[in-house]
């Protein structure tokens, strides 16, 4: 199968460092070549691929401060996908409502997998284009009202094999938190139930710029460097290291996250998660076995205890049976077909 992958352009794929979406597109990419499939990936032109690579811009647009209209470059690289949509036998986009405008000019089936939230606005684009094929990344993700046309729901997927089982946790013991710090992610309520629970808290995560002045009025002053520990923007080998070491892995998120990365990331390494119910976590955690599904922080502080007694084993056994890239690909070549066909 000829297949063109769209990402966006904002991030390297796979990311240096943090980047859900570009590291999705990066495992499923690779994967499909592995099976034989002809992959044509359209990315920022630093991405390191073993697929056909095509680009707009030599680096990722974030690292590149001269630009100022980065909708621009995202534009330049829609039209010449579907300027060559004839030299594929299906379109996969990652980069939202911005490709709907150009299925309609090609004969190419364009499938969609959805990585971020409705908005006000973009619903508009989506209500416009809801015959489109969808792919949501969970079920809460969903939202029946716009009755958009979804072909399948797939599961994010990681490469289990660069995320070692740690049986132990190291000593003395902490608390983990891993994502962008800003405010939907909950840094701030991370902080607030380590110190509830009186335990370390370490955090790793990049600052968005703009989310700088949220970092710098709401964040640092918290951070006293022991019991909470702000460690910036980790390597993939030092993230690894972070949550395979931690007695649990705090994920108090404030919005309806589609998919959290970091919870099957931390399951993986053995390491039990404890989130707020909100999006898809109760489809990710399993209650009371890999982790807990809570609905405030008083709950989350009071599953601590518990959840440093959960099974390590049951933890990594749960991810590499439903959250492996091998069946995350079988899910997407399973989508591709129902397009198709």
């Amino acid at each position: 199968m000829k297949i063109a992958q769209l990402a966006p352009l904002w991030e390297r794929v796979p990311p240096f460092r943090y980047g859900g979406i570009e590291l999705i597109v990066s495992l499923l990419t690779e994967e499909l070549v592995r099976r034989g499939h002809d992959v044509t990936l359209f990315a920022s032109g630093d991405s390191i691929t073993t697929a056909k690579l095509k680009s707009v811009h030599d680096q990722a647009l974030r690292l590149d401060l001269s630009i100022k209209e980065p909708g621009l470059y995202e534009q330049m690289m829609l039209f010449e996908v579907y300027n060559n949509a004839h030299h594929f036998d299906i379109i996969h986009s990652h980069v939202g409502c911005a490709g709907l405008p150009y299925t309609s000019f090609v004969k190419t089936p364009t499938v969609h997998t959805m990585h971020g939230i409705f908005t006000p606005d973009n619903e508009k684009m989506f209500r416009c284009f809801a015959w489109e094929p969808y792919i949501s990344i969970s079920q809460a993700q969903r939202e029946p009202r716009l009755g958009l046309n979804y072909v399948h729901t797939v599961h994010n997927g990681i490469n289990t094999s660069v995320y070692p089982f740690q049986p132990q946790p190291t000593q003395p013991a902490y608390l983990a938190f891993v994502g962008r710090i800003s405010p939907e992610k909950g840094p701030e309520e991370a902080i607030k139930i380590a110190r509830a629970a009186g335990l370390p808290l370490k955090m790793a995560g990049k600052v968005d710029a703009f989310d700088r002045v949220y970092y710098r009025e709401q964040i640092e002053p918290l951070i006293d460097g022991e019991q909470i520990q702000y460690l910036g923007e980790v390597s993939h080998e030092k993230k690894v290291q972070l949550l395979g070491g931690a007695t649990v892995t705090l994920f108090p998120i404030t919005w309806r996250e589609p998919f959290g990365l970091v919870m099957i990331e931390s399951m993986a390494t053995g390491t039990p998660v404890i989130g707020m119910g909100l999006g898809s976590v109760p489809e990710i955690i399993v209650h009371g076995k890999t982790g807990f599904v809570c609905h405030s922080l008083e709950q989350m502080i009071e599953a601590i205890p518990a959840a440093i007694k959960l099974d390590r084993p049951t933890c990594r056994d749960y991810v590499l049976s439903n959250f492996s890239v091998q069946s995350m690909t079988d899910e997407y070549e399973k989508a591709f077909q129902m397009v198709l066909e």
